[in-house]
């Protein structure tokens, strides 16, 4: 199990590794290894996705799961780089919470919620992650968390009222 910090641009997309695993098969004359990745994608401009690779290298693993994270990417609402309201998300035991922050914060964050949150685009906010530790769970319930962030102009809308 080893934390590799790699970055790298293809296009116009950024991906960061998150969590490279190795697991082991005992066969007949030793062990076999093979690699899962978890990889987090974003185009710094509010749509963010991650995935997740297995193969039998890193390479081919990270490619995998890079490819994964395209194909999940999704839109974040953000409003001046940063998210417009309090946020809570969850999966499993891990919970995040994403708090709005003023210019000139910066991205107050563990590892892998930092990951997530500058692949989104976004500059400027405050977390607090509880619960499970484990990174592959904090990107998913960061994951959540921004899928639940919603601009004023929409809850305006879906509560037929004027916020001010």
């Amino acid at each position: 199990m080893a934390t590799n910090n790699m970055e790298s641009v293809r296009g116009e997309l950024f991906d960061k590794v998150i969590k490279i695993r190795r697991c082991a098969a005992v066969v007949k004359g030793g062990r076999r290894f093979s690699f899962t990745a978890m990889v987090v994608v974003g185009d710094g401009n509010g749509r963010v996705g991650w995935g997740y690779g297995k193969a039998n290298e890193v390479p081919p693993a990270v490619a995998k799961a890079v490819k994964d994270g395209t194909r999940r990417m999704a839109p974040v609402n953000l409003v001046d780089g940063t998210i417009p309201h309090i946020v809570k998300g969850s999966y499993g035991a891990a919970k995040v919470v994403l708090v709005p922050a003023g210019p000139g914060t910066g991205v107050i964050a563990g590892a892998a919620v930092r990951a997530v949150c500058e692949a989104a685009g976004i500059k400027n906010i405050l977390t607090k992650s509880f619960g499970n530790t484990n990174p592959i769970n904090l990107v998913k319930a960061t994951m959540d968390a921004l899928q639940q962030v919603r601009p004023r102009g929409e809850v305006e809308r879906l509560r037929g009222v004027s916020l001010s």
